[in-house]
């Protein structure tokens, strides 16, 4: 069993930044960032693998960064540059075994889910 409890979310201005937090009773070997927007599906953000090797979806490359802290047993999502259409509940997410890289944004792929954070960023 894997326990996810996300905090930092808020409400920031365009262009602002958020650190989303994400304490974990343990790390497997794949975790991710997951956000939903008001009538709209989940979506993969971002996800780390055991190898520390990244996965961005397209709409957030180059604005924010995921990473992980071991020693803190907490999962982070650094979020620049933000956008009103970054509004939404934000999920973390973990899953055991290994998980093709093209794979790892796929919410089907996730057994493990906290409760959510949300994220208002007005322009």
């Amino acid at each position: 069993q894997v326990h996810l409890v996300e905090s930092g979310g808020g409400s920031v201005q365009s262009g602002g930044s958020l650190r989303l937090s994400c304490a974990v009773s343990r790390f497997t070997d794949c975790m991710a960032w997951f956000r939903q927007a008001t009538g709209k599906e989940r979506e993969g953000v971002a996800s780390i693998f055991i190898d520390r090797t990244t996965n961005y979806a397209d709409s957030v490359k180059g604005r924010f960064t995921i990473s992980k802290d071991s020693a803190k047993n907490t999962l982070y999502l650094q979020m620049n540059n933000m956008k009103p259409e970054d509004t939404a509940m934000y999920y973390c997410a973990a899953t055991t075994g290994w998980v093709a890289w093209g794979l790892r944004l796929l919410e089907g792929m996730y057994n493990y889910w906290g409760q959510g954070t949300q994220v208002t960023v007005s322009s």
